[in-house]
């Protein structure tokens, strides 16, 4: 399959999602964040990327990257791009990454899924995927950032995605005796049935990243300078230390404890401390002020 996203951050299966992403700027940019079922690192996806998926009968239950790559970096070479298969996953070409590569077994079946950029925005990979200057200790596993490329760089002038697409299309398919799958209402109605159960939701997306700690070092303008102390286990804040310059006229240890068993994203705070009058614990504190101090 050849199949494209709208911006959006695709979360490897075994990530922290607050330790992989710039949450600031996916809010404030509407980018979607999703986890996917299998395992590697954080990628970016947007109209300008394309990527393609096998599914077959698996071999063996091992993870082998080689297989799928190798039919991909063929059609690249005969587009005259130098590609190479660089480290266990990726794909390069002049040591740039443009590739991404990961893999999901099942029952005995296989699917490989792969990045192509072809004329992402760059600039946007880069602020999405790099991380708040705060400190996450987890047990996830960290993306490892490499420097990146558009392939288009390397193709011939004049080149529209549509071209790539078909090219890509018709090199692994040549030779073959292939017939298209149409999508019936069925399929869609069951498609949709597994989104809204899994991919629409926080508690996957966000929740399942493993337990972390988290070190935040924030200002709120006309209350002060903020230390704060997370642990945080499926998406939950099961302790919380708050430390500063702020003023209050209730012990913060209070707050503190509210917001304790509280899934860690602004809706949830809000619901919580509904009732609660911040400004008693944070002097000239707003409830969404204290929601943005809290949430990533």
């Amino acid at each position: 399959m050849l199949w494209q996203n709208a911006n959006s951050v695709i979360i490897g299966k075994n990530q922290n999602t607050a330790q992989e992403i710039n949450a600031d700027y996916v809010r404030s940019h509407h980018v979607k964040v999703v986890r996917r079922l299998s395992g590697g690192g954080a990628v970016y996806h947007d109209l300008g990327n394309l990527n393609y998926t096998f599914i077959t009968d698996a071999e063996n239950m091992k993870i082998d990257f080689g297989a799928f790559c190798r039919p991909v970096l063929k059609v690249l070479l005969e587009m005259g791009v130098e590609a190479e298969i660089s480290g266990r996953n990726d794909l390069t070409v002049g040591g740039r990454k443009f590739s991404g590569n990961a893999q999901y077994v099942k029952n005995g079946r296989v699917m490989h899924h792969g990045t192509l950029l072809f004329e992402s925005n760059l600039d946007v990979v880069q602020r999405v995927l790099n991380v708040n200057a705060e400190k996450i200790v987890s047990k996830g596993v960290s993306s490892v950032h490499s420097r990146i490329v558009n392939l288009k760089e390397y193709l011939p002038d004049g080149m529209t995605m549509g071209d790539f697409r078909s090219r890509i299309r018709d090199h692994l398919l040549c030779g073959e005796n292939t017939e298209a799958i149409q999508l019936d209402e069925k399929d869609l109605i069951e498609i949709e049935r597994i989104k809204s159960s899994r991919y629409d939701s926080w508690q996957w997306n966000y929740g399942a990243s493993p337990v972390y700690t988290a070190y935040y070092n924030r200002r709120i303008e006309g209350c002060g300078q903020f230390d704060i102390y997370l642990t945080v286990e499926r998406g939950t804040i099961k302790s919380a230390c708050i430390r500063g310059d702020f003023f209050g006229s209730r012990d913060i240890a209070g707050l503190e404890q509210l917001i304790c068993g509280c899934e860690l994203r602004r809706q949830s705070l809000a619901a919580v401390l509904e009732n609660i009058d911040i400004q008693q614990y944070i002097s000239g504190c707003s409830l969404k002020d204290f929601a943005s101090l809290i949430c990533p």
